[in-house]
Order: C-alpha cells, then sequence, then structure tokens
C-alpha cells in the first residue's frame, strides 16, 4: 500500500484530481489517498497558501499529488514552498507528441530537467530608491546535483544526449559556473553526447528544429520558459505533466493554471493530470501499471471521440475519464 498526498488546490485542480484518483483506484494497486489544502481557498479560509499541516503530509506521503492552485497576490507560493520543504532539486517536463492531438510537430519526444530551488526563483528580491532587485543565485552543490541528476536520468532512460542551456557569454560566473558543471560531470558519462547551447538560440532552435534535442538540463527560470515553450509544440499544457524529485520524496503535477475561467463546467482536460499520475507510478516503481495508463489514455486521444472542449471534442472531463477507463478494463 503506497500512502498518497493529494493537493487538489482550487480552481480547475479539484475536478483533475478527482479525475485522477478515479483511474487510480481502477489499478491493480492499493493506495491510502490523504488529503490536504494548499492556494487561494485555503488562503481565504486559514489565512495562508499552504499550512503546515499540509508540508507535514507531505512529508510523511511516499508521493504528493498536486492539482492546481491560484496565485495569490502578496502571498507566498504554494508549490515553490512545498518545492522547498521537501528539497524537491530537479523538475522533469515531458515534451511529448500524442497521436490524435493537433500539434505544430507529431514525432516529439525530449524531456527538460530543470534546477528547481535556486537561481532567480530564489525569492530574494528587495526594493531600492529606484525600483527594486532580485538576487540570482547559483551554487556549485546545486548545479553538479542537478547535472548529475540530467546524466543519470538520460542512461537510465536509454536516452544518449544531454544539452546544457545557459547563458554563459553574459552571466559569466553564475552560468559559468553552471556550465563548468555540466561538463565536469559529463566526464563520468562518456557514452552519452553532452553539448551546450546559449537560452536564447536555444529558444529558436526549440521551435525551429527540436527534434534534434533528446534531454535538456538548465537553471530555474530558463527551464520553467523553455518547458512551457515546449508544450506549445506538442498541444499545450493541458497535455503537459510534470515530476519534481528529491532525494527522498516525490511530487507530481500538471502544469497548468488553476483555469478559473472553466472552474466548475466540468470541461477541464485530464489529461495533464493523469499523465502526472503516471509519472508518479514510474517513480514507485510501478511501470507495468504506468504503461497502462498512459496507453489507455493515448488510445482514447486518438479515437477523439470521447475528448474535452480544448481537444476538439465535446466531452466533459468525467465522460473522457470514463472512456479511459473503458480502455484500462481491457487491458
Amino acid at each position: 500500500m503506497y500512502n498518497i498526498a493529494i493537493i487538489p488546490g482550487d480552481g480547475i485542480g479539484p475536478e483533475v484530481m478527482a479525475a485522477a484518483l478515479e483511474l487510480l483506484d481502477s489499478l491493480d494497486i492499493q493506495f491510502n489517498f490523504k488529503k490536504a489544502h494548499a492556494g487561494n481557498r485555503c488562503f481565504r479560509k486559514t489565512g495562508t497558501t499552504i499550512p503546515d499541516e499540509t508540508i507535514k503530509i507531505a512529508l510523511q506521503a511516499d508521493a504528493t499529488l498536486f492539482g492546481a492552485v491560484t496565485t495569490v497576490p502578496g502571498q507566498k507560493s504554494a508549490i515553490i514552498t512545498l518545492r522547498k520543504a521537501l528539497d524537491l532539486y530537479a523538475n522533469i517536463r515531458p515534451v511529448k507528441s500524442y497521436p490524435g492531438v493537433r500539434s505544430l510537430y507529431s514525432d516529439l519526444d525530449l524531456v527538460i530537467i530543470r534546477e528547481n530551488t535556486e537561481g532567480l526563483y530564489s525569492g530574494i528580491e528587495e526594493y531600492t530608491e529606484e525600483g527594486a532587485t532580485a538576487l540570482r543565485v547559483i551554487t556549485r552543490h546545486s548545479s553538479r546535483r542537478i547535472c548529475e541528476f540530467a546524466f543519470d536520468y538520460a542512461k537510465s532512460n536509454h536516452r544518449s544526449k544531454l544539452t546544457a542551456v545557459h547563458k554563459a557569454n553574459v552571466l559569466k560566473k553564475t552560468d559559468g559556473i553552471f556550465r563548468d558543471a555540466f561538463y565536469s560531470i559529463s566526464q563520468d558519462y562518456p557514452d552519452i553526447e553532452a553539448e551546450d547551447r546559449y537560452v536564447d538560440a536555444m529558444a529558436m532552435f526549440m521551435v525551429t528544429k527540436p527534434q534534434q534535442f533528446n534531454v535538456i538540463v538548465t537553471t530555474n527560470l530558463f527551464g520553467d520558459i523553455l518547458s512551457d515553450e515546449g508544450a506549445g509544440l506538442v498541444g499545450g499544457l493541458g497535455l503537459t505533466p510534470s515530476a519534481n524529485i528529491g532525494e527522498k520524496k516525490g511530487l507530481f503535477e500538471p502544469v497548468h493554471g488553476s483555469g478559473p475561467d472553466i472552474a466548475g463546467k466540468g470541461i477541464s482536460n485530464p489529461s495533464a493530470m493523469i499523465l502526472s499520475a503516471v509519472m508518479m507510478l514510474k517513480y514507485l516503481k510501478e511501470y507495468r501499471e504506468a504503461i497502462k495508463l498512459e496507453e489507455a489514455l493515448k488510445e482514447v486521444l486518438k479515437e477523439g471521440r470521447k475528448i474535452t472542449p480544448d481537444l476538439g471534442g465535446k466531452a466533459k472531463t468525467m465522460e473522457m475519464v470514463g472512456e479511459i477507463k473503458g480502455k484500462l478494463g481491457k487491458k
């Protein structure tokens, strides 16, 4: 039995979470789900976007599933707070084409690995007489750790090429540390081709010829931007899952927002949440069930009969889930 912390959040978060849990309950695995709270709705009830109890539940769980939250201006980010509390230093964002989905490219299968704890997202800012400044923190420890993770990921997933993305020609000290760490670590992985790109050029290559990339590793802000760009190549954020991995814990979440404009209408696309659950199953080494769930979703997307409006269909969220569940029952 796995103890799983579930944090539905607000907006469409509870809807897509319910979809994922419906399918997880259909698998040949036993789960104990423990609900916790975070986000805008939580803030209105408790005065904080993420209570200490939520962090405690996540720390005690085997893994955490996170839905979506609405940003509360002036308050701490629930997801960034969780990443730091659980030391989830690696963010994994697949960029993968699925049959039947309208997208710019139908043949993509690359992965972006983003350092998750520092960079401009360190949250160190201050006002000045002229405006404000933000401190970009890059450490040798975190640079080496994320590069080691990326090379290990490439090796264990039989991927032969790793590209580091930086801006060391301008950010000579901070990104210089990151680039040097990358090439230092690469010496321990002679079977993996190592290369680097400047982030501005990389943004262009991601649009013009993304097939040349296999696994990408980069710093926090650059990774955030490039991974959203990648999502745009394969059908949008509604199809993009993510994993946040640390030494001991893992958190899995769709990268779309809370969709307040469609919340409560029952038409939210559950694919990214389902694929995040697939990533969780792989993290738990439940590979057989992970493959079953992903294949069932792929069949439904390819057929296009029961898909949500953003995918070009007319189905409600749970109608699409029912179709996926039916495919699962035949596997």
